[in-house]
């Protein structure tokens, strides 16, 4: 579970209080990119909102948020809810979703509340109100001596800020609720929410151009064409063995060294593994065999199995 919930790394905080918008809002945030949501347990359309909506779209990912005792977790396990998520460390809510096979993620801002944690067995915890309890610098602190944990940071997030939290190694996700504000909602803004909700798709994941590869048909014409580009732009050249940089945006392959019929397009990403489960959603399929791995076995570098007007195209983290 919260492999999946890093792979689409925003969860939408959602407080709704018609249970009959329920559907139709969850149809706008998988329509923007993001089948996952957390209902909050502040209304009495909580539990019913969670019903519908994992009776609606079984794919989705539907937790319950605000959830404050037993008894409410029973009652969101009942209607479908697949995570349970607390404001703040409830041991008996935690061991509770522990022994009847739910996902909790409670919050924890404090070296205490996370050793609590910890001793519970937890991989990942909510860390709220992230602002206003330090930030991403707090989390970096506190991540610090407590390594193999994760953070889920709602409260506060916006557009502005998401990509300094989201490209930090120690967050699993962002929660927040800008895309899925309460008027929109009672105001059935449907359009607007898919809207927002891929925006901050396209925010997190951050793609961009790194690089265009041109592929040469000698050593000759690789040195000629880099030297020409340099001449252009008025950068230095680069000799790496299979190829030679113009600068950083140009990079001409050496023969038998490059990928794609007339070359390569590299494609920078703040994740290469989010990015890989959305464009995978969009129907792009990925070569697995050209994927390299960093040390905490995050995907760093992965080519499209496709190439695209004959160029082969991969996704590389910034």
């Amino acid at each position: 579970m919260l492999k999946k919930i890093s792979e689409i790394g925003i969860v939408p905080v959602i407080k709704i209080n018609d249970a009959e918008k329920a559907v139709p809002l969850a149809k706008a945030l998988i329509d923007g990119g993001l089948p996952i949501a957390e209902i909050t347990f502040r209304t009495d359309a909580a539990e019913e909102s969670i019903r519908r909506v994992s009776e609606a779209f079984p794919e989705m990912l539907v937790g319950a948020g605000t959830v404050l005792t037993v008894e409410q977790a029973k009652r969101a396990k009942d209607a479908g809810a697949k995570f349970i998520v607390s404001p703040g460390f409830n041991p008996k809510v935690v061991s509770w979703c522990l022994e009847n096979g739910i996902t909790p993620t409670p919050g924890c801002t404090s070296p205490s509340e996370i050793e609590a944690a910890l001793e519970l067995g937890l991989k990942a915890v909510k860390f709220f109100p992230a602002e206003q309890s330090g930030g991403i610098a707090k989390i970096k602190a506190l991540s610090a001596p407590y390594s193999g944990l994760k953070f889920i940071p709602t409260g506060g997030i916006s557009l502005d800020n998401l990509t300094s939290y989201i490209t930090n190694k120690k967050i699993l996700a962002c929660g927040g609720s800008f895309m899925v504000k309460e008027d929109y909602i009672n105001n059935s803004e449907w359009d607007k929410i898919t809207e927002l909700t891929r925006k901050s798709v396209n925010v997190m994941l951050g793609l961009e151009i790194g690089h265009i590869g041109i592929n040469a048909e000698s050593d000759p014409e690789a040195e000629s064409i880099a030297k020409s580009f340099s001449l252009l732009f008025g950068n230095a050249e680069r000799v790496t063995s299979k190829s030679i940089f113009a600068g950083d945006a140009i990079e001409v392959m050496m023969p038998s060294c490059g990928r794609g019929k007339n070359g390569h397009i590299a494609i920078l990403t703040n994740s290469v593994d989010r990015a890989c489960y959305h464009l995978g959603k969009q129907g792009f399929s990925f070569d697995t065999e050209s994927a390299k791995y960093a040390d905490d076995g995050s995907l760093k570098f992965i080519y499209l199995k496709d190439e695209i007007g004959g160029f082969g195209v991969h996704l590389i983290e910034r």
